[in-house]
């Protein structure tokens, strides 16, 4: 049994997986899933498992270069647009575009998280970056 990082088998996968400038999602509950990504579906039920706690999760074991969110964020869920803030604080260059143009960018995913989130706006395009 692992000691250190995900125990979920299929984001371990995954992110063992990433190269360079790959992408995954960290979604909410609401967000659609385009038919050919993968969905690993970590939804129990209504704010289980939450955003935060999932995104905290990837960040701790995950190299990220760029991040990219919905501008509806900064108005309808300033506590998502306040921790891309600490992100960039920690060098993760951050793009904000709208919502559509968000959804499309979920299609180029090697998969996306879904969390039980139930706020809105409270999802996340993570690029990746190299470790040397």
């Amino acid at each position: 049994m692992k000691k250190l990082g995900h125990l979920n088998r299929d984001i371990a996968r995954v992110l063992a997986s990433m190269g360079h400038t790959d992408c995954i999602v960290i979604a909410d509950c609401g967000l659609p899933v385009p038919e050919h990504i993968e969905c690993i579906d970590l939804s129990l039920r209504l704010g289980t498992p939450a955003y935060f706690d999932t995104l905290d999760s990837i960040l701790a074991d995950f190299q990220v270069e760029r991040a990219v969110l919905a501008s509806e964020c900064q108005s309808k869920n300033p506590a998502v647009a306040e921790q891309a803030a600490s992100m960039a604080k920690q060098g993760v260059q951050i793009e904000f575009v709208p919502h559509e143009q968000f959804k499309q960018l979920t299609h180029h995913a090697r998969a996306i998280i879904r969390t039980g989130e139930a706020s809105p706006y409270a999802n996340i395009v993570l690029y990746s970056g190299v470790i040397f």
